[in-house]
């Protein structure tokens, strides 16, 4: 019985996770926009055919991006539910997150830069 309970609850989990993914894509033009930058980049990865590791480095990038951005829309979403009002140090909170959705950003166009600027020049 506890084998089975482990397996559902894991099935259970992978549809929210899926849910919550869905809820990104759907609601968030943030995500949008960086779905499409993930599916241009995917593509530049075959016209320019990508070696494995640089097919690791570029999906790590971009998976990191997509989820802290993710991580970032769920402090957003948190913040204003427990503090619809403005509030400064929920404001301090929102700058944070986005600040660390930055710096993956950031990281991630460099990793792009160092992987197709050799390709292309």
């Amino acid at each position: 019985m506890a084998r089975e309970n482990l397996i559902s609850n894991r099935i259970k989990g992978i549809g929210f996770a899926l849910r919550g993914a869905w809820l990104l894509i759907r609601t968030e033009s943030s995500i949008q926009i960086q779905i499409v930058i993930a599916v241009v980049m995917t593509i530049a990865g075959f016209v320019f055919n990508l070696s494995a590791l640089e097919w690791i480095v570029q999906i790590l990038a971009i998976s990191l991006v997509l989820g802290v951005e993710g991580i970032n829309t769920a402090i957003e979403k948190m913040s204003d539910f427990v503090h619809p009002e403005f509030n400064e140090k929920i404001g301090f909170i929102k700058d944070v997150s986005a600040g660390a959705v930055m710096f993956v950003s950031i990281g991630a166009t460099i990793i792009g830069l160092l992987i197709y600027l050799p390709k292309i020049i």
